[in-house]
């Protein structure tokens, strides 16, 4: 590659998150990396819980549309790294459901989670004070 030149990937002659909608208007998205972990961990501490409870719960604290598998397997990867425990449950209504439980391990991730992301809420904060105090 020419020096001066960088290459711009899979999304060359488009940046990933922003585009111009037809009115001429930016249309901007701003997801946090990774937030249905967190999301997860702090519905789970509210009490064991199976799948289509989980996806619900995380969609009230984190406002996202949850994609069941990409949930389903985050459940598995935490449980794997013993942060969530599950077994199955043939006593709620319906066919059997597999139910997740924090452990103590999952809860001490969920503390770093909080810490981390109260760090991100004061940087953005001081972004949007400096962006504010550029245009009053």
């Amino acid at each position: 590659m020419p020096p001066g030149r960088h290459h711009r990937g899979p999304h060359h002659g488009r940046a990933r998150g922003r585009r111009r909608t037809e009115g001429g208007a930016w249309d901007v998205d701003a997801p946090i990396a990774r937030f249905v972990e967190p999301a997860t961990l702090l519905a789970l501490r509210r009490g064991p819980s199976h799948g289509y409870e989980l996806a619900d719960a995380v969609a009230e604290i984190a406002g996202l549309d949850v994609d069941y598998g990409n949930l389903y397997r985050l459940l598995r990867f935490l449980e794997a790294d013993e942060m969530v425990t599950s077994e199955w449950n043939d006593e709620l209504p319906g066919r059997s459901k597999r139910v997740y439980e924090l452990t103590p391990q999952g809860a001490e991730l969920l503390d770093a989670w909080v810490t981390a992301l109260e760090s991100t809420q004061e940087r953005i904060a001081a972004f949007l004070r400096t962006y504010r105090e550029g245009t009053s």
